[in-house]
């Protein structure tokens, strides 16, 4: 089936990535087949089936998307997690720890999660090695090593799995770090990202010095330029489109659960900054199905539907924990010590131009802060009233009430945790989404612009063979008439600026973080891609990543043979 060239974009995800199959055998004929087996094995979590009908109805026509380790595996009799992504444990600085936790990555990934790790535990390069009279040779040849294995999985099947690797800005080996995708060749099952503290950047606009240090040495290593460090992860970024930044002071003190955990690392995308162990129970809101009257003066967002389905939505993601399969005993008590959520939007993009409204003007600001504020009281007023159904998180405690995002809420929605806690640690988070809104029928992905109303795009097929297929943008073709309307905008028509003030205006209301790849015109001179960053960091956003098609990378949405796209997603 997957070789009928007259299968449409949605039906050939369908068939590729979330077809329950056993073997030659496809035992969902449909997608309504595929929507009723997640909508049951969800439902059955403490057989309570009153809500197995709210559940279907929300995948019905795709307004509600769920992970796609959850599509794919919820219902079926196959051993895998229905967790996108995990961060798994410290490595230890040891040659038995770093196997171990190669292992634990490999028995992950194979169970269908993505991983991510931070490697700033790991002695930098000729630094002597405990005990054993050898020298170290540093992270980033390690991190090769976690690259064959991730290539070696990967060539089983057709998922793309995905990894992410950080690494402190003050660890020795950082500029080895922030150029080892310069070689084509090099960690490309890798996204990379430099852990950069508020020290850094305050040092870096200063023309400071900087420190690396690797706490064992008991000394300074040497000191550096902070400035130089900055413009060589600049410069690699607009090069090669990587290293990423994750400002990790701000996602400390913005963290819910500050008072009893430390985070290192993401999962590969970004959106879901994680403790060791800790996993991402990911789903979306599809715009694109709460636009009334599209294309008319009279259109507007059926904002009382969305925040319907985000309350059946909230239910769905807090019974996968219950429901899943964890590929490490470690994972589950993690995970289900906070039984954190990560609700989001796509579609976006689609729904500014059925609005008739431009990506990244001020009406369309307004209308995406609305509409992740909507989404976000929702999932907070379910989740208060999960706890007082099942219980709160277990790390739940007053401390809660403390943290940073928590005190933005409204008063009520304080009072009442206060009084009945809360079931989930954290709620919303904005994913890429890339496989999932091709499977609604190539909806823009996430909060992204409109790639481009029609293209050639690679898709992977259930035997690994890669295809080459033309889609349409879901708004186009819905529209489907000419001449096309102002709103009608793609990604090259959008500024840096625009699509940072965009991520800037959702996250207010994410409590995770926000997955977003800032598209870069090729001819942009590198002073004015230096200065994306830097605005990144002022607008209060957790982190950035940028692409610039290069010669490295190639050009975006091109499939190469890796695991990691430059849309940074794990399907």
């Amino acid at each position: 089936m997957s070789q009928d060239k007259t299968l449409n974009i949605s039906d050939r995800i369908w068939d590729a990535k979330y077809r329950w199959r056993e073997g030659e055998i496809c035992l969902d004929s449909r997608i309504e087949d595929t929507w009723r087996r997640i909508a049951h094995a969800l439902a059955s979590v403490g057989h309570d089936f009153r809500h197995e009908s709210d559940f279907y109805a929300v995948l019905e026509n795709f307004a509600f998307l769920p992970g796609g380790r959850i599509q794919a595996g919820a219902g079926t009799r196959h051993k895998v997690t229905l967790f996108n992504c995990f961060v798994m444990g410290s490595i230890e600085d040891s040659l038995s720890g770093i196997f171990d936790s190669l292992k634990e990555g490999a028995i992950t990934m194979q169970q269908g999660g993505g991983v991510g790790y931070d490697f700033s535990a790991l002695r930098p390069r000729g630094m002597p090695a405990k005990g054993v009279g050898m020298i170290a040779s540093g992270p980033v040849s390690f991190m090769k090593i976690w690259d064959s294995m991730c290539g070696t999985i990967l060539s089983t099947g057709a998922r793309r799995g995905a990894m992410m690797g950080t690494l402190r800005c003050d660890h020795p080996d950082i500029m080895e770090f922030v150029d080892a995708k310069r070689d084509a060749s090099s960690l490309r099952h890798f996204n990379l990202s430099v852990l950069v503290t508020d020290a850094f950047m305050h040092a870096a606009r200063s023309d400071d010095n900087w420190t690396l240090f690797f706490p064992e040495n008991g000394k300074p290593f040497r000191q550096m330029k902070a400035k130089e460090l900055w413009e060589g992860i600049l410069r690699a970024a607009y090069d090669c489109a990587e290293p990423g930044v994750i400002f990790i002071d701000r996602v400390s003190s913005m963290d819910n659960l500050r008072y009893c955990e430390t985070i290192h690392a993401t999962n590969p995308c970004g959106e879901v900054p994680l403790p060791p162990y800790g996993a991402c129970d990911l789903g979306s809101i599809n715009l694109t199905r709460f636009v009334k009257e599209p294309f008319t003066e009279k259109a507007s967002i059926d904002f009382e539907g969305i925040k319907k389905t985000t309350a059946i939505a909230v239910r769905m993601l807090d019974n996968v924990y219950d429901l899943s399969h964890f590929p490490l005993q470690k994972q589950r008590q993690v995970a289900r010590s906070s039984r954190r959520i990560g609700l989001g939007l796509t579609g976006l993009a689609d729904a500014f131009i059925m609005l008739g409204l431009r990506y990244g003007d001020e009406s369309s600001l307004v209308m995406a802060e609305r509409v992740m504020k909507t989404i976000k009281e929702s999932a907070y007023e379910t989740s208060i009233e999960l706890a007082g159904e099942k219980g709160p998180f277990p790390l739940f405690g007053p401390q809660y009430l403390e943290g940073e995002f928590i005190k933005t809420l409204p008063e009520q929605f304080r009072q009442a945790i206060a009084k009945h806690g809360i079931r989930n640690s954290h709620l919303t988070a904005i994913a890429p989404t890339g496989t999932i809104s091709l499977l609604a029928g190539n909806i823009s992905s996430g909060l992204e612009p409109v790639y481009a109303l029609e293209y050639d795009r690679n898709i992977r097929q259930a035997d690994g063979r890669i295809d080459s297929v033309r889609v349409t943008d879901y708004a186009f073709r819905l529209y489907g008439k000419t001449p096309l309307p102002p709103s009608f905008v793609t990604v090259n028509e959008v500024s840096p600026e625009k699509q940072l003030l965009m991520q800037g205006a959702l996250q207010r209301h994410v409590d995770n973080a926000i997955s977003k790849t800032v598209n870069i015109p090729e001819h942009y001179d590198f002073e004015s891609f230096a200065s994306v960053y830097d605005r990144a960091f002022d607008l209060g956003l957790k982190g950035c990543t940028a692409f610039r098609p290069n010669p490295v990378t190639g050009q975006v949405l091109i499939e190469k043979a890796h695991c990691c796209s430059v849309e940074r997603e794990a399907d």
